[in-house]
């Protein structure tokens, strides 16, 4: 291996994943992705799809999961900041219901491995950034889930972008609609 290090989190299937970035004057060079060294590292998936989006600071996007075609993801910011949160919906988990957070930027370069049957989001903490994203499976537009990215039973503690106040944050209409995880609980006889 060598290429990457990966660093297991506290909730089992959850890693973020540095690179080893070779640099000199004329700038750096890095592998963002390289199967082998995933496998190595445990993570022994096959990607179908690539996204990349832009937000500007206060962007709230999450938080997302499709319900009959779970995808893994593996994301990173290419420029700018952000902090990236995956909330573990697999029935039977010990850790069902919990989040973790890491914040992703163009100078870390850390990418984050969120498995199938999380939910993810993220705020933008920078004034602009690229968010790029592998999948597992492909995009189904009617297939889309949510959770209330505010639930307080989930209790995301989200950074403030700096100057800005939870009143100032942008977030799609569809994302201020998502119930909280005691009614996912319910809709899904948990």
């Amino acid at each position: 291996m060598g290429k990457i290090q990966v660093e297991d989190c506290e909730i089992e299937g959850l890693k973020v994943i540095t690179p080893t970035v070779y640099g000199d004057e004329r700038g750096y060079f890095m592998e963002t992705y390289n199967y082998n060294d995933m496998k190595a590292a445990g993570i022994d998936v096959t990607f179908v799809q690539d996204n990349q989006s832009a937000s500007k600071k206060g962007v709230l996007r999450g938080l997302h999961f499709q319900i009959n075609f779970p995808q893994d993801k593996l994301v990173r910011v290419v420029r700018g900041e952000v902090f990236d949160v995956a909330v573990d919906l697999r029935p039977g988990s010990a850790t069902f219901g919990k989040w973790h957070g890491v914040r992703l930027s163009e100078e870390n370069k850390k990418q984050f491995f969120i498995p199938k049957n999380f939910a993810h989001g993220f705020i933008v903490l920078s004034d602009y950034a690229e968010f790029a994203y592998k999948c597992t499976d492909f995009y189904h537009p009617n297939d889309e889930g949510g959770l209330l990215w505010s639930d307080p039973d989930i209790g995301v503690d989200w950074p403030m972008p700096e100057g800005m106040t939870e009143a100032d944050l942008t977030i799609s209409d569809k994302d201020h609609k998502w119930s909280g995880i005691k009614e996912y609980m319910k809709e899904r006889g948990l």
